[in-house]
């Protein structure tokens, strides 16, 4: 898919964020190319609490930066040909194998078909001998987000697949790696909620769900405030994960206008983000232009075989 969206990222091996430090009982964090001011539920509680807003929703400069891939190229083999001219490099002699064999079944494939060229970042919509459809396209930055004990692994698989699905107007539900990501960059500890959980903060606040909603009951009182949408919700410098399904755990315009679910949590999808087409900069997940999307979604069927080499 998939911010989501951001500041640059603290990627193991790969990408090393910038220095941020909250200051103060309530501060603003730079979410990406604008640093927007921190938000409050309730304007009275200026003391209680910092959120870090999210620039169109989840933005990060990541999306618009493309990753230097070199610095982690483990083994490297190199190959090139008239026919591909990008730039392939390989970790290892396996890894190497892996892109044969995929390019080979591609090459051999017949019928409507989609195939996608991750070296070359295109796309390509093939029946028969005649494409019908040529596109760029942002795929997986190859790297690697290392968070306490957990490590996830952001490419995007060589390999034969088909179109599942097929939705307009997807709402994004982020995944936990998302949460890690902004709180690596902004120094904070991270922490899961549950529903119906009660979590006391440090001055009595306390944090909890209600419905579909995160929330808080501020000393004193009774009243559950929600939170404000399309904000990470921060307190005593932790960042708490919504529970799944929450409306604070959902977020709408991330993946575009259009998305086709490949299976496995890979899409092909819109983005918000124009310029980071062309690049890998994505957590695996192919995007595309609006103009491309759409063209997908109303010309490619369910079902359809989908070549990624």
């Amino acid at each position: 898919m998939m911010r989501l969206p951001t500041t640059s990222f603290r990627l193991s091996l790969l990408l090393v964020a910038a220095p941020m430090v909250a200051a103060g009982a309530q501060a603003s964090v730079p979410a990406s190319d604008s640093i927007p001011t921190a938000s409050r539920v309730d304007s009275t509680q200026n003391n209680r609490s910092w959120l870090v807003a999210l620039l169109r929703k989840v933005a990060r400069r990541s999306d618009e930066t493309p990753a230097d891939t070199s610095a982690y190229a483990d083994d490297e083999v190199s190959a090139e040909s008239p026919a591909r001219s990008a730039r392939r490099v390989f970790h290892s002699r396996k890894d190497s194998l892996e892109y044969q064999s995929a390019l080979a079944r591609a090459d051999r494939s017949t019928g409507f078909r989609v195939i996608v060229d991750l070296f070359a970042h295109s796309l390509y919509v093939i029946d028969g001998v005649d494409t019908l459809r040529a596109a760029q396209a942002a795929t997986a930055m190859n790297a690697s987000l290392t968070f306490g004990k957990k490590t996830w692994r952001f490419e995007t698989p060589r390999g034969t697949r088909r179109v599942l699905s097929k939705d307009k107007d997807p709402v994004w539900t982020p995944p936990e790696w998302h949460y890690a990501e902004v709180a690596l960059e902004n120094h904070l500890k991270l922490r899961t909620m549950n529903r119906g959980q009660v979590i006391r903060l440090q001055d009595g606040t306390k944090l909890t769900t209600r419905g579909d909603e995160v929330g808080v009951i501020y000393p004193g009182t009774k009243d559950f405030v929600p939170m404000v949408l399309d904000e990470h919700v921060v307190f005593d410098n932790t960042l708490f994960i919504p529970p799944a399904g929450t409306k604070q755990r959902t977020i709408k315009g991330e993946l575009g206008h259009f998305r086709l679910a490949l299976g496995d949590g890979y899409l092909f999808h819109g983005t918000p983000y124009a310029n980071s087409i062309g690049s890998s900069v994505t957590h695996g997940c192919i995007r595309l232009s609006d103009d491309d999307i759409e063209w997908m979604y109303e010309n490619v069927p369910v079902g359809t075989r989908v070549y990624i080499y």
